[in-house]
């Protein structure tokens, strides 16, 4: 019983989740625009020179993309370039080595503390996320975020705290739409968002979801990117601190970060939704982020709504083996506790435990064809 209310319970879930996304997704124009206020006052509005740090994250055929991008770059350019690409945190990567051979510049798995340079590309190492705080690179076991640690959205919010309208922020090709929040993040402290053309890219889904939440200021297919990046950088870009930093935004950098007096005080953006963390099973708190719909736990795990969808379909079929193992097993102990109830001379104990054990197959069977139909 107990293994069946948990397939229920998730399968409950998972539903309410559809039909939020669902229902989402089909009041949206194909390409809204962001529909978050940039807090800033124009009077205070400055221009300077030069967006000096490049953000880019990317997934699934991401390393191809990427060699193309930062391969392209000149070696002169005068911009600190920083790469999030979802890897299994348990295997080294190669990425610095790749983009290092792709084009002139150097290319390496920072330390924590090192300072932001022009001309190097900064790759988060595997396990780790990679932010941006004061000119310097901050590596961090913080929380998952989309089920990725590294994720992109930490980088894109740290460096849009951090450097405001000069940073750029960059999505390229995955699977699911990791980046979209932060560079949501990007465009309210007047940043630029670069897009990768679905059309170019591996896998849709990532550039997708950022062109569908997001005003992006370029779409371009990867081979254009290059380019476009190196006149940016050298283009105007308005003073940091001319946009007022909202306060969600400080305490979600932070939550990333594992900044103790965030951790240990348990503070979280957002109302209470009813869901629960696919990750540790805590309560969510959701977030309206302009158009985009988001998610936090208590202990910091984040999710988009999609995000929470895939999360709480896994933690079904999870709940659906972990049943169908518990009726197999029921089944396979009443057979046993039969047999000798009828070697021992009780005819109607051994009918009983005979009928438990059909009642368990019939069940197991009912799961099996839910697994495999779908």
């Amino acid at each position: 019983m107990v293994a069946q209310f948990y397939a229920w319970y998730a399968g409950r879930q998972a539903w309410r989740l559809h039909n939020l996304v669902y229902s989402t997704l089909l009041d949206r124009p194909t390409v809204p625009r962001a529909g978050v206020d940039l807090l800033y006052s124009a009077s205070r509005r400055e221009v300077l020179a030069g967006h000096d740090v490049i953000t880019i994250g990317a997934s699934s055929g991401g390393v191809e993309a990427l060699s193309t991008l930062v391969g392209g770059l000149p070696a002169d350019l005068p911009a600190a370039v920083l790469v999030v690409l979802h890897f299994p945190q348990e295997a080294p990567s190669a990425l610095p080595r790749i983009l290092g051979r792709a084009g002139p510049l150097e290319a390496f798995h920072p330390e924590d503390g090192d300072r932001l340079e022009g001309g190097r590309v900064y790759v988060a190492p595997p396990g780790l996320h990679l932010l941006v705080e004061d000119g310097r690179v901050r590596l961090a076991r913080g929380p998952k975020e989309n089920g990725h640690r590294p994720a992109v959205d930490p980088l894109f919010r740290t460096a849009a705290l951090a450097y405001g309208p000069r940073a750029v922020g960059v999505v390229l090709t995955g699977a699911d739409d990791d980046g979209t929040a932060g560079l949501v993040a990007i465009k309210r402290m007047g940043g630029v968002a670069v897009v990768q053309d679905p059309d170019d890219a591996l896998f849709r889904p990532m550039p997708e979801s950022a062109l569908r939440h997001v005003d992006v200021d370029y779409c371009a297919p990867v081979g254009e990117m290059a380019p476009l990046l190196a006149r940016l950088v050298r283009g105007p870009a308005e003073k940091v601190g001319a946009y007022t930093a909202p306060e969600d935004l400080v305490l979600e950098a932070k939550i990333s970060g594992l900044e103790p007096s965030v951790i240990e005080g348990g503070r979280h953006p957002g109302k209470l939704s009813g869901f629960t963390c696919p990750e540790c099973s805590g309560p969510l708190y959701g977030i309206e982020d302009g158009p985009l719909t988001r998610f936090r736990c208590r202990v910091g795990h984040a999710y988009t709504a999609e995000a929470v969808l895939e999360g709480k379909n896994g933690a079904l079929e999870e709940a659906l083996y972990a049943a169908l193992n518990a009726l197999e097993e029921a089944a396979e102990m009443a057979e046993k506790l039969a047999a000798r109830a009828q070697s021992g001379g009780q005819p109607r104990a051994s009918e009983r435990f005979q009928a438990r054990a059909r009642k368990s197959r019939e069940q197991a069977t009912k799961i099996r064809r839910v697994m495999t139909e779908g």
